[in-house]
């Protein structure tokens, strides 16, 4: 039949690929998230155990019915249906002649009169046979994809349901013929049917290999093929007056919305069971090449990435004849344990711990319930904790209020957000006139009505990124070249998913009075400012606490106190920097008897390289 995204021509590719990472076994489960007319599905269940699902009933039915053709011996029936249902003559004057031919019912001119009235009489003896267990469930599934093949070839449309053709086509005036639909002859091993939103059940399906083929436009499946729901579930229903459409609601895809595509491609992939990802998408689609790959290397083995890019003949009609050229990306990866799936803050932070997270994950103390990350900033570190509640606290207020802000706010809404103020200020890159505006604008703003959203656009547009602020507390960072791009947007998504799952306190005040509990299983983790490096956050100018020597002691004498009172900590710093050291860093870590650990050089944004090391008052695991 036809369909629009068919993944017939792209089977070939699918199968080079899955040869080439010695994937071909049929002790493997693949999972056709979006199986469609179950191109994919039909052809791998000669090499995999198959899981179908698709949001519309009719194709899974479809799918199944294709998946499952070679089993299918109508022995209880003990006949041929096929043959059967050509020879009679019957006609039945039910839904489709009242609803979708030209009668004393309706006006649309989907079928011809006597194709409809053939199409009751199908519809009917199939449940007839079903209801009666003279056929079991794959041989129901077959003939319901049979009728919908048979339907698919007499149509008066151009391809779709949503609408029917104004003058008849030579085709829909042919008598209906009762046909198998298309099957590869294969001895079968399992097959599960879903039907329902990937999204709301990848967490519990168990397979190897993901194949995802999404919506990649603002076409609804359900309202272009709404026809073939309402003959699968043959439930009746009142329908439009114009299309004679079923109600699309339930059926309503978020993958055919711009940006709700972008988070729901990050949490299927963030919560799979399955070890490898096949994703193919289209050059037209509202998520870009960048968008995907950098999702993908988030959640995977980045050695492992590919990406194809095959050319292909569109889906023409007369409105895209004379667009560019069309081709469909085909992307795999082997994901990573989900234990090594580091997540970033969309913040360009100087001082980002977030090149070090692995290693400070591997140096943590066993057994935390309460991790405290006393220096936020970012929160690169404390977002990749796993315990039952994370704590974060940043001196800045604006800055705990923004990072908050991921978590407070709907993805989706900000993400808008975001872009409504991008468009209203027409930001670009090293647009200083743009930028000012947006900036005297925030700036003009009580500190009290200063939107987060408002200042995270801002940021994105402003030199490195940076976040600075002057003594009046007004942002003062200068205009930059860089934007919001597709790597952001992939951070942002990813980030805010990360800490609206997790168990997370904010706080805005000095890290010295952080409410402690000894009896809880506390850890805390102190990120602060270097003596030895200058950032906008430590130079004292800015409306908040500097940094300087007694400060840092201050900060000694904090974490002996921890020590004491048996709470565990980790203090990042740096110990050499361009040619100088850190004597009283060093002396009291050595009094103590500290365990120092030595990171080697970490790039920061602007390029420059500093030596990190870790402190801690215990011990390797």
């Amino acid at each position: 039949m036809r369909f629009l995204g068919n993944k017939e021509s792209l089977i070939s590719e699918i199968e080079i690929l899955l040869k080439e990472k010695n994937l071909i076994s049929t002790n493997l489960t693949l999972c056709d998230a979006f199986c469609g007319t179950g191109a994919i599905s039909n052809h791998f269940k000669q090499y995999f155990n198959i899981i179908l699902n698709d949001n519309l009933k009719w194709s899974t039915i479809y799918t199944k019915g294709r998946v499952v053709a070679p089993v299918c011996t109508f022995q209880k029936l003990n006949i041929n249906p096929i043959d059967f249902l050509n020879k009679t003559k019957e006609k039945r004057k039910g839904f489709f002649y009242k609803t979708y031919c030209p009668s004393e019912n309706s006006s649309r001119m989907y079928f011809s009169v006597e194709n409809a009235q053939r199409i009751d009489y199908f519809r009917e003896q199939i449940e007839d046979w079903n209801q009666k267990n003279l056929i079991n469930g794959n041989e129901y599934a077959y003939l319901l994809a049979c009728l919908i093949e048979s339907v698919s070839a007499v149509s008066n449309t151009a391809g779709v349901y949503g609408a029917f053709l104004k003058h008849w086509d030579s085709r829909a005036l042919k008598p209906i013929e009762f046909i198998k639909v298309e099957s590869v002859n294969c001895n079968l091993s399992s097959v599960q049917v879903f039907n329902d939103k990937i999204e709301n059940i990848i967490s519990s399906i168990d397979c190897d290999i993901l194949y995802l083929d999404p919506p990649y436009t603002q076409n609804q499946y359900g309202t272009q093929y709404h026809l073939l729901e309402t003959l699968i579930l043959n439930d009746n229903p009142s329908v439009s007056k114009i299309t004679g459409s079923r109600p699309t609601a339930p059926m309503r895809s978020d993958w055919s919305k711009d940006f709700k595509s972008h988070i729901l491609f990050d949490k299927v992939i963030a919560n799979t069971k399955a070890k490898y990802v096949l994703f193919s998408y289209n050059n037209d689609g509202f998520m870009s090449r960048t968008f995907i790959e950098s999702s993908l290397k988030r959640y995977g083995k980045p050695e492992t990435f590919v990406c194809k890019k095959i050319p292909y003949k569109k889906y023409q009609n007369w409105k895209s004849q004379n667009e560019n050229e069309h081709f469909e990306y085909l992307f795999f990866i082997e994901l990573k344990d989900k234990k090594e799936v580091i997540y970033e803050s969309p913040l360009n932070y100087i001082g980002s711990k977030a090149k070090i997270v692995n290693s400070i994950k591997t140096n943590l103390a066993p057994n935390i319930d309460k991790f405290v990350d006393a220096f936020g900033g970012g929160f690169n570190v404390g977002v990749n904790i796993s315990c039952a509640q994370t704590v974060y606290n940043d001196y800045n207020f604006l800055v705990s209020d923004l990072v908050e802000s991921f978590r407070k706010f709907d993805t989706y809404d900000y993400i808008l957000y975001v872009k409504k103020l991008i468009k209203q200020y027409d930001l670009k890159p090293a647009d200083k006139e743009s930028y000012h505006k947006i900036r005297d604008y925030y700036n003009s703003l009580p500190k009290e009505k200063r939107d987060p959203r408002l200042l995270f656009t801002i940021i994105l547009y402003g030199f490195q990124q940076q976040i600075r602020f002057n003594s009046n507390l007004d942002f003062n960072n200068p205009v930059g070249m860089r934007w919001f791009n597709d790597k952001v947007l992939e951070k942002l998504i990813s980030f805010s998913r990360k800490l609206k799952e997790e168990n997370c306190f904010f706080l805005h005040d000095n890290y010295k009075s952080i409410p402690l509990n000894k009896n809880e299983r506390l850890f805390v983790y102190m990120d602060p400012p270097y003596t030895l490096t200058t950032g906008a956050y430590n130079d004292g100018k800015r409306g908040f606490l500097g940094w300087n020597k007694n400060l840092e002691k201050e900060l000694f004498d904090y974490s002996d106190k921890l020590s004491n009172e048996g709470i565990p900590f980790m203090l990042s710093y740096v110990l050499d920097h361009k040619g100088k050291r850190n004597e009283e860093l060093l002396n009291w870590v050595q009094k103590n008897r500290y365990r120092m650990i030595e990171l080697g050089d970490v790039i920061g944004i602007s390029g420059s390289r500093r030596k990190e090391i870790l402190i801690t008052n215990y011990e390797a695991v």
